[in-house]
């Protein structure tokens, strides 16, 4: 009882709307906005109605049903009660094409910026510029919605003007189409919202002040953006229909969901399918023996005999080709083709070959002529598309199967000749992917006479190919069906038996001749059966759609041969045409009849022009497919008695291959109409779509099959491909094979009803099988088109496909969006779309993307090429206008979130230095008291002393060497010049600054010679400097609020300077940052007294403070560490020891000098050691990128320090200059040190890329590395002079993120490249503790790195003096095993590693792995992930994505991304960074940022500050490109 045999009449339109709609129409009087048009009284669906409804002619015909429009409509109503609302992404101001200006009414400011305003928040998008609809949205969900109207338009991410206009849709609606939202601006604005201007000050910080630093997550609430990340949680805690079962998993593998099949879906229950014959193939006595010998005949018998009209585009009968004229012209054609080619003895075309067809689609004639030419030749045609441009879409695929069949020669006409694109000399250049064609055009006054005795060899059909039709595949590739002559002649008699063609008989085609259906029934068995053909071309149908009619009365013809697309213009054009009429026609030909939305313009049309003498049994949908040729029609039968038959499936049990039909109250149905039945002398069947083709149950969809000898024969050149679909043997459920002969897979998805009628209900290449559900994407959109406004999607031009990620097919939609659309209704329009999509068909979109109109890549006659937009999808070149990601709603395999275990407490057994089972991770360097050397600076206790010994035993020993950018030397200083100079600024420290001992001095300098006097000065005077990086000219607002927090976080008495600088701090810019009044006393030492101080201060204590080490964390923290004079003397003294310094050493040095190691080596060791350094300031670079490698090849320096930035500036600034540096004479094959100091995870790439570049000057590989410091310890590691090369490990990504550590080979999935961080200095003892229990870990376990050592810091100085963070930094005790060492904890994770080296104590070599800091590192599903290892893989997904940084947000990941490039490309990054995130990581991102190039911050480390970008974007100032808002 599958179908019901009846049109549906006008009572049961009412009662069926009535039963449908019931359920959400509310009965009182006071009608919600939008739901007020489905009120209206149900109307005959006479002509008129239709008329109306569909005056907009610019949607999508092919999938236009009333009834599933309204089911959408019903579906969308239903979610208005589960309020969802969707976060906006918000889009710069540039990026919002703006159209005429009638759309765009200014915004009522009065109420608009009420909400904003009025609290002192005043958005700051004024300065920004960026479109903000936010507003709206977050009233909607703060206060709940205000009117009926608006809460059902808010409630997809709306506004208020939306509700507005559903009010005035609601009035309109009962009487005319959809009105265009743009007409009804004068009375009701239509608004966009302009950026607020505000008059409240603005009390939002600063990006990057110094206030936010503090805060961890101190985010100024208030701001937009954290609402919208709020209402994104909110919607996100939602429940999803399948949810995550949760369950601990302890082992690190994680296993990807695999979707249990649902216990309750329906299963197929009918019995074993029984294969279906058609009619027997009765053979008429005079059908001709082959295609060619029927037009030898009619050429010959009635020459005159019309066999081809064509039109011109304004619908006059341009050419008319006789039987006598296609006949001659043919042969002519033969001729020169194998004749005229080549020479004689090599002729360039021989019978079997192939050769292209390449004609215009206004050229049927041409195209005839070529074609029968080739037939007579027994050559073999291959027609194409004309080649428009050098790189169409899909032509480099149609080349990639020329070359395959070996064509050389392309058939083609004059005119087309002339139209193909030329090169500069006249020829046609080779088109992308082509092989070399000759080109040979086939009019005859080119052609020469065949001599009297010529004639062509005319045989009965055999087994030879006749021809090859190209066929596209899902994926883009082209492949050629070839179809032999006995197949193609079969198939004739068949149409012409089952179509009951007669002689001369007149038949419109409207269809492209080329290919398919038009070919069979225009071309060819039009031929055979001397039928008259009006052909009517493509360009005609967009001048005219009602064209095919008109020539259907003018010309009385009998049969029609369109799409469901031409009946709908059809429909939409014929306004009042009086004359039509439709008597003469006997069969209506709907060639995509198997399209199951065509049954909706078959019922259109029936009832529009069934008053125009159009009977209903004329309609005659057929199926067909390029393998199977047709593989059903509906027969044109007189008896009217018989209507065709209905069947009304339920789309949920289609997903499961299933059919039920459905109660109609159900929403998502799919009507589908027969397409006949089997051809006739073919067997059909229905067939598992994948696996073993075996018999489906009755009620299983399957793929049909086909066993016929009119199919098509092979994939050209491709025989496991042809096996696969031509030579298939189906099989029963025993396993025993239904037939000896093979059948052929026609690629439709369908079901053979009762009377062998068959029903197609979908087609192969729209299958997408997401969780084990298989979705048609021609269903998913005809449900997008149905969605209101219908005329959003410019001319319904939509495409749907499924792109794999993480194991499972994921749905996109892609759709051209009006041209006058707004922001907003594009918003709403896409939010809708999801929900119909949800409700509808149970599945959810993957990516939602709205393209401008007409920027989809075409196919030739102006559909969608859907595997080129799939392809610039998947590449990011798309360029959409509007995203949509739902990751968090369709993804649902992901790894179950993992559960923290406790850890083993000390309980666990703990023999000598074993914890269960393994070598305790600890390791030392080399111990400083042992080592016995002739270090004379060992017996001063101060490094003032030092200088004072230096001063006097060489006083003009050059200690420092500063280079300008030219690579000049700037100053230098000696031993005794230093000390000079440092006795004055001491003189002038305490008689003009009146300091004491140990007050605290702000030393604020550029990198250079007056910062090391300067803090050799304080020492002198007993001062404790600090070191703080001068105010940027160009940047004051930002920098110097960091100068001014450091100086007050220090309690510094003074700031001492230079006059420059001096300056600037009390200029205007400088007062517009900070309040410059209350700056403690500015010393500027470029005039410095000329006497020195009574006498050098000596401290009485080594363990008193030497100096402040201020810095900012890469979290954002500013924290001063204490250095007492016993740490920095211990600290130069192991840097001496591990690089070998020694007075007669140079060593280069490329960092700011104002922390970590990179102050120490820049101001400390020299004068420890008594190198010389050469001083090279990071920013020269800027200016001259050669300047640091110039001067270490200049000097002959054997060991470097530089810092990442360098590093990179150096890679990406000279990568293309290295010969011009060789022939400068650049040398670096001295070096034997070049180390990269650091705080964070050797980046492996950069230090790999920074050697392979410079090889070749001469760079040893092993000599780059990099150290390890942080703010406890502010160097850990570096790798010295002697001992092993850094190693290199691989680990598991997987495993990490648990915390544990597995090595695994390299180039494995998921692995990681770690590089060890250098060697362990002397006087370092390092062990690896877990840093929640704080027990000791084993070797190449995870855990925090905990050092012990003489130059730790000794704590941190802070204001606020919270000694619980720093007694736990600083003294922290093991829990178990050794519990009295007092040691620091580095707050990085990391591992100890035993290698198979030695050191140099012949000792096994331990070496140290950095993972990542604690602070920086995300717990997200209960894993630990550390932000380098997501940017690394987001930075890889697109050429424009510069710089890449990730924060958490409430468990929602944050991306940043900088984009190069043009602003049009900002949202294809969207989709590829949420792809690489989940598939890489298991990770869904929440929010993707676009920023401009240089908006993520960084330090002069180069590290990435991600707690400032966080701030900054929550304060919504970063001004980003787009933000999409992942759902």
């Amino acid at each position: 009882n599958i179908l019901h045999y009846c049109d549906i009449t006008q009572k049961g339109y009412e009662k069926k709307r009535s039963k449908l709609l019931g359920a959400y129409l509310p009965h009182p009087p006071g009608l919600e906005g939008s739901m007020a048009h489905e009120r209206r009284p149900p109307m005959a669906p006479s002509a008129s109605r239709y008329h109306r409804r569909r005056s907009s002619g610019t949607r999508d015909e092919r999938y236009r049903s009333d009834v599933h429009t309204e089911a959408v409509q019903a579906a969308l109503a239903k979610h208005k009660e589960r309020k969802v609302a969707v976060p906006m992404p918000s889009k710069r101001r540039s990026l919002v094409v703006q159209t005429s200006m009638d759309a765009y009414t200014p915004p009522d400011t009065s109420s608009g910026s009420e909400e904003e305003g009025g609290q002192g928040e005043g958005t700051p998008t004024s300065s920004q510029g960026s479109i903000s609809m936010e507003h709206w949205i977050s009233r909607a969900i703060h206060q709940g919605s205000t009117t009926s109207s608006s809460s059902s338009s808010t409630q997809s991410g709306g506004s208020g003007a939306a509700g507005r206009l559903a009010d005035v849709l609601a009035q309109t609606h009962n009487h005319s189409a959809p009105p265009d939202v743009t007409t009804y601006t004068s009375e009701h604005p239509v608004q966009v919202e302009r950026p607020q201007v505000s008059t409240v000050p603005r009390t939002t910080p600063k990006y990057g002040n110094a206030k936010l630093m503090e805060t961890g997550d101190g985010v100024p609430v208030s701001s937009r953006v954290s609402a919208k990340i709020q209402q994104l949680v909110n919607t996100l805690k939602q429940p999803r229909r399948p949810p995550l079962r949760e369950f601990f998993v302890d082992d690190f593998e994680e296993l990807l969901e695999v979707q249990q099949p649902d216990p309750n879906q329906p299963r197929p229950e009918g019995s074993q399918m029984v294969a279906i014959r058609g009619e027997p193939l009765g053979v008429v006595t005079n059908w001709p023996p082959s295609l060619e010998a029927a037009l030898q005949r009619w050429g010959t018998i009635s020459p005159k005999a019309p066999c081809l009209t064509t039109m011109d585009t304004n619908g006059k009968p341009l050419y008319v080709l006789t039987y006598g004229k296609l006949w001659s012209r043919s042969i002519k054609v033969a001729y020169n083709i194998l004749h005229k080619l080549g020479t004689k003895q090599e002729p360039m075309v021989r019978p079997g070959d192939r050769v292209a067809l390449v004609f215009p689609n206004n050229d049927p004639a041409a195209f005839m002529v070529a074609f029968y030419g080739c037939l007579l030749a027994e050559v073999v045609p291959v027609p194409i598309e004309v080649p428009l441009t050098r790189k169409d879409a899909g032509s480099q695929q149609i080349g990639f199967l020329l070359g395959s069949c070996g064509v050389t020669v392309a058939l083609t006409s004059d005119a087309c000749h002339k139209g193909l694109p030329k090169g500069p000399t006249g020829e046609i250049p080779q088109f992308k992917g082509w092989p070399k064609l000759l080109w040979f055009v086939t009019e005859s006054k080119h052609l020469s006479k065949p001599p009297r005795d010529w004639f062509p060899h005319i045989k009965d059909a055999n087994n030879d190919t006749a021809y090859i039709e190209y066929k596209t595949c899902k994926d883009g590739s082209v492949l050629g069906v070839t179809v032999t002559r006995i197949a193609l002649l079969t198939h004739c008699q068949a149409l012409t038996q089952s179509c009951g063609y007669t002689e001369a008989e007149i038949i419109v085609n409207v269809l492209d001749f080329k290919k398919d259906v038009g070919l069979w029934h225009g071309i060819l068995t039009s031929v055979m059966n001397m039928m008259h053909v009006i052909s009517i071309p493509y360009s005609l149908m967009k001048v005219n759609p009602l064209s095919w009619i008109q020539k259907v009365c003018q010309y009385k013809g009998k049969v029609a041969c369109v799409k469901s697309r031409d009946m709908h213009w059809a429909l939409v054009a014929h306004r009042d045409q009086r004359d039509v009429n439709l008597n003469s026609l006997r069969m209506l030909v709907v060639a995509d009849g198997s399209n199951p939305w065509s049954i909706s313009s078959c019922d259109a049309f029936l009832n529009v022009f069934q008053s125009k003498g159009l009977r209903p049994e004329v309609i005659c949908p057929c199926a067909s497919s390029a393998e199977a040729l047709t593989v059903a029609i509906r027969r044109p039968t007189d008896d009217s008695n018989q209507p065709p038959g209905r069947g009304v499936l339920s789309m949920q049990g289609l997903s499961y291959s299933v059919i039920r039909v459905d109660s109609e109250e159900r929403l998502s149905v799919l009507t589908v109409q027969d397409v006949g039945t089997v051809m006739p002398g073919a067997l059909m069947c229905v067939v598992k779509p994948e696996g073993v083709p075996q018999l489906c149950r009755t009620d299983e969809i399957g793929e049909l099959c086909v066993c016929s000898i009119a199919t098509g024969m092979s994939y050209y050149g491709l025989s496991g491909m042809t096996k696969n679909t031509f030579e298939v043997f189906p099989m029963t459920s025993s396993g025993a094979p239904i037939s000896e002969y093979p059948f052929t897979r026609t690629g439709l998805l369908g079901f053979i009803g009762p009377g062998g009628l068959v029903f197609v209900s979908g087609k192969m290449d729209g299958l997408m099988v997401v969780s084990g559900r298989r979705h048609n994407a021609d269903d998913i959109v005809a449900t997008a088109l149905a969605v209101e406004p219908m005329k959003f999607v410019y001319r319904g031009r939509i495409a749907v496909f499924s792109v794999t990620v993480l194991h499972d097919e994921r749905i996109v939609v892609v759709a051209e969006q009006r041209p006058d659309s707004t922001e907003e209704d594009s918003f709403q329009w896409m939010s809708r779309v999801l929900q119909a999509i949800d409700s509808i068909h149970n599945v959810g979109v993957f990516c939602l993307a709205l393209v401008p109109a007409n920027t989809l890549p075409k196919t030739p006659l102006g559909g969608i090429h859907l595997s080129e937009t799939k392809q610039l999808f998947l590449e990011g070149s798309l360029h959409p206008c509007n995203v949509l990601m739902c990751p968090h709603t369709c993804v649902t395999n992901l790894p179950k979130p993992r559960q923290k275990q406790p850890e083993i407490g000390p309980a666990s057994v703990m023999v000598g230095n074993l914890v269960s089972g393994k070598r305790i991770a600890q390791v030392s360097g080399r111990d400083l008291g042992q080592i016995e050397d002739n270090d004379q600076a060992r017996k001063f206790l101060f490094l003032s002393e030092v200088l004072q010994w230096r001063a006097q035993t060489t006083p003009d020993h050059v200690l420092f060497t500063l280079l300008s950018s030219r690579g000049t030397v700037l100053s230098s200083l000696t031993c005794l010049q230093l000390h000079k100079r440092a006795e004055k600024i001491a003189a002038m420290l305490i008689e003009r600054g009146h300091l004491q001992d140990g007050d605290h001095v702000a030393l604020v300098y550029p990198p250079g010679i007056d910062l090391v006097a300067a803090f050799y000065g304080c020492l002198y005077a007993g001062c404790v400097p600090i070191t703080v990086r001068p105010p940027h000219p160009q940047n004051i607002a930002t920098t110097l609020p960091t100068v001014k927090m450091i100086v007050e976080v220090s309690r510094s008495a003074c700031v001492m300077t230079s006059q420059v600088i001096s300056k600037l701090l009390k200029s205007k810019e400088a007062s517009a940052a900070v309040d410059v009044r209350s700056w403690p006393p500015v010393l500027d030492t470029d005039d410095l007294p000329k006497k020195k101080p009574p006498q050098l201060y000596k401290p009485s204590n080594p363990d008193t403070l030497a100096y402040l080490d201020f810095s900012v964390s890469t979290t954002g923290m500013l924290a001063g560490v204490k250095m007492s004079h016993t740490a920095t003397s211990a600290f130069c003294r192991s840097i001496k020891l591990q690089c070998e310094l020694y007075p007669s050493r140079e060593v280069a040095i490329c960092l700011d000098p104002y922390c970590g190691l990179g102050f120490v080596l820049w101001c400390l060791c020299s004068v420890y050691s008594g190198h010389q350094s050469i001083l090279i300031p990071p920013s020269e670079l800027e200016v001259n990128p050669a300047l640091w490698l110039l001067a270490v090849s200049q000097f002959r320096v054997r060991d470097t320090f530089c810092s990442y930035s360098v590093m990179e500036l150096c890679t990406k600034g000279l990568g293309l200059q290295t010969e011009s540096l060789k022939s400068r004479g650049l040398d670096l094959s001295r070096v034997r040190t070049c180390v990269v100091v650091a705080e964070e995870r050797p980046r492996i790439a950069l230090t790999q890329s920074f050697s392979k570049l410079f090889k070749d000057l001469g760079l040893h590989p092993r000599a780059v590395s990099t150290s390890f410091g942080c703010r406890v310890n502010l160097a850990i590691c570096l790798q010295g002079t002697s001992g092993p090369d850094p190693t290199t490990v691989y680990v598991d990504m997987r495993a990490l993120r648990h915390d544990r550590v597995r090595l695994v080979e390299r180039g494995s999935p998921h692995s990681l490249p770690l590089m060890e961080s250098g060697k362990i200095l002397p006087g370092v003892r390092i062990i690896i503790a877990n840093p929640e229990t704080k027990g000791p870990l084993g070797d190449s376990h995870l855990g925090e790195i905990w050092v012990h050592c003489t130059h730790n810091g000794s704590g941190y100085f802070t204001v606020y003096g919270d000694e619980a963070l720093q007694s736990d930094h600083f003294n922290s005790h093991l829990s178990f095993g050794d519990t009295q060492t007092i040691w620091a904890r580095t707050g990085y994770l990391g591992f100890l590693r035993r290698t198979e080296l030695t050191d140099a104590s012949g000792e096994r070599h331990d070496a140290l792995y950095v993972v990542g800091a604690l602070d920086e590192a995300m717990e997200l599903r209960g894993m630990r992930y550390h932000p380098i290892d997501i940017e690394t893989s987001v930075i890889r997904t697109h050429k424009s994505i510069m710089e890449c940084a990730v924060f958490p947000w409430t468990n929602l990941l944050v991306v940043v991304v900088e984009l190069e490039g043009s602003e049009q490309e900002a949202l294809d990054l969207v989709p590829l960074v949420t792809n690489a995130v989940l598939e890489e990581h298991y990770l869904i991102v929440g929010v993707v940022v676009v920023v401009d190039i240089g908006v993520i911050p960084i330090n002069s480390r180069g590290e990435k500050q991600r707690m400032h970008l966080r701030d900054g974007f929550l304060a919504d100032q970063l001004d980003p490109i787009y933000v999409a808002y992942n759902m």
